[in-house]
């Protein structure tokens, strides 16, 4: 299943990908710095929710795009069954 994202999705998810990198690096520096452990953990945690976030985005737009293909008639050589299975070990994987 390969995912198209319009730009609209594509933009928003890069925002948050992007975010989440500056989130991450602050973490790096924070400490480096020597800053206190209660600060670092609310950084870490805010960079980790947004990748969440923007993995769940992704799979949201794979799905949508996998429903119109299959309403439309033409999903690939894929069953229901193997793209659920697929589906299912990618929403666990955020989880």
């Amino acid at each position: 299943m390969q995912l198209d994202l319009v730009d609209t999705d594509l933009k928003a998810v890069l925002n948050r990908l992007r975010r989440a990198q500056g989130q991450i690096s602050g973490v790096i520096r924070m400490i480096e710095e020597g800053r206190d452990c209660e600060d670092v953990i609310t950084q870490l945690a805010a960079a980790s929710r947004a990748l969440d976030r923007a993995g769940f985005a992704i799979i949201a737009t794979g799905l949508q795009q996998c429903v119109t293909s299959m309403e439309s008639g033409r999903g690939d050589s894929e069953t229901v069954d193997e793209l659920r299975a697929r589906l299912e070990k990618l929403f666990l994987s955020l989880a």
